[in-house]
């Protein structure tokens, strides 16, 4: 079920009203949310469902076992029990196929001819956000840094939490769990920014994701056609577009958790301002990021050890994280360059010079800050031209015809003919000012409409204006909802 589908809207409405006013009680409001996210996550496909609770009773019998267990080897076997088994079902369903052609092709080079099919695998929706959620349960248990909870209502409406179910944010069992404990009393003002939230993350994902990816999928199809400055356009348009539907979706999430009385963690902090790389994925995709980095960079070693130790730590945690994002050798490189952009400030020992908030005290960015946002983003932007791309080949070849193709100033008259863009930069560059002008508010959408009553309804009537006269015919989905 999507966000932006009118089941959504229907949906949330009558989930909302049975649990403020006919599910009272904690525990009845815990299964109601909880029937409400498995229906939630059935809509796609009923079928999704038992891997869901398969993954569930798992890591909620391996939590109580880990209670009990005080023998190290064998807390040892229980926790690897659980990474083998949500990771081994994460892998086949996701990756089989990709290694299966990997290897024949592999072979197929060297003369060998290997007869072997591939799987007709359908990829369960989210199960890369919700396997990290319940492995990091698990973990967190094994590390003694959360009791397990005998509370099989409170866990399982944990890991299948229907607004951020399916792409996230990737919550910790000590932030979330602990909030399904707690009696939810309705609170009008924290209602009312949820829905704040709700409306801007509709304008992220339908007037700004939405609006680009038209141009986006046109450029990135025909780019053999196009000048170089078309290319370099649609390039800037996807990072936009990237941008505006997964924040988008996260926006949604929170707001929607909200109306509900829950807490989620922030996801996106305008990660285009950012100043250099290390920066760039503090503030991207921000529960991703510390996943792997509590899970995965600091148990390997981290920043600890000589240089080669800490380059060897940056390329795996980076390309690890390429290859999470779906099976094509696109996300790897994707993640690659993201750690070469990365060494540079590892081997000067900058990696941690932008760890501040953005000055909020100057209108405009000085002319260094300014110089090293654009540069950031240039770099993000080049990546992302191999994250969009359908395979390793076409990338260069784009990335080849935007230094082949003449004519970098002007975007192709083939392409402006076809394409009105002017409403999408206009809906761009309010969307780049606002951002900026409130960068250093920790969420900019609850205080642009802390203002007075006029100017408050004002916006709303014309961001829902926007939103309804950019509304398709059929809803789109979600970027990350591939992952």
């Amino acid at each position: 079920m999507l966000f932006n589908s009118v089941e959504f809207l229907l949906f949330l409405p009558v989930i909302f009203a049975l649990y403020w006013f006919v599910f009272k009680k904690l525990i009845h409001q815990n299964i109601l949310i909880l029937c409400a996210s498995y229906f939630f996550y059935g809509w796609w496909d009923w079928r999704f469902l038992f891997l869901i609770i398969f993954s569930t009773l798992v890591d909620y019998s391996i939590g109580l076992l880990l209670q009990k267990e005080k023998v190290i080897r064998k807390r040892k076997i229980l926790l690897w029990t659980s990474i083998l088994v949500n990771l081994g079902l994460l892998g086949y369903l996701k990756y089989y196929n990709f290694f299966i052609d990997n290897f024949i092709n592999a072979f197929a080079s060297l003369g060998v001819e290997i007869s072997e099919s591939t799987l007709n695998i359908i990829l369960p929706v989210g199960i890369s956000f919700y396997t990290f959620q319940t492995l990091s349960y698990t973990i967190d248990v094994y590390r003694k840094k959360i009791i397990p909870t005998n509370n099989f209502i409170a866990f399982a409406t944990f890991v299948t939490f229907f607004p951020q179910l399916v792409a996230g944010p990737i919550e910790r069992a000590t932030h979330l769990l602990p909030q399904f404990y707690k009696k939810r009393i309705f609170d009008y003002r924290n209602a009312v920014m949820g829905m704040r939230l709700i409306l801007w993350g509709f304008f992220q994902k339908i007037v700004i994701a939405d609006g680009c990816a038209p141009y986006v999928n046109d450029i990135f199809e025909n780019y053999m056609n196009y000048s170089s400055a078309t290319l370099i356009f649609g390039s800037v348009l996807f990072s936009f577009q990237i941008y505006g539907d997964f924040a988008g979706y996260s926006n949604i999430a929170i707001g929607v958790s909200r109306l509900f009385g829950f807490d989620l963690m922030r996801n996106f902090k305008y990660p285009y301002f950012s100043r250099d790389i290390a920066e760039f994925w503090r503030r991207w995709h921000i529960s991703l990021s510390t996943w792997f980095r509590d899970y995965l960079y600091i148990p390997i070693g981290g920043s600890k050890g000589g240089k080669y130790s800490q380059i060897r730590n940056v390329f795996v945690i980076f390309i690890v994280s390429g290859f999470w994002h779906g099976a094509n050798w696109t996300f790897i490189v994707w993640g690659a360059l993201n750690a070469l952009y990365f060494l540079p400030l590892l081997l000067l020992n900058k990696n941690r010079t932008h760890v501040d908030d953005f000055d909020s005290k100057t209108l405009f960015p000085t002319v260094k800050v300014f110089v090293q946002m654009c540069t950031t983003f240039i770099l993000i932007t080049f990546a992302w031209i191999f994250f969009r791309s359908d395979n390793i080949t076409v990338a260069i070849d784009f990335i080849k015809h935007i230094f082949v193709n003449s004519n970098y100033l002007k975007i192709s008259s083939a392409y402006t003919y076809n394409h009105n863009i002017r409403p999408l930069a206009v809906y761009l560059v309010f969307f780049i000012l606002l951002e900026w002008f409130s960068r250093d508010r920790e969420e900019f959408v609850n205080t642009f409409f802390e203002r007075n009553t006029y100017f408050r309804y004002a916006m709303y009537v014309i961001i829902t204006l926007v939103i309804i006269l950019n509304i398709q015919n059929e809803a789109s989905g979600f970027i990350y909802f591939q992952f």
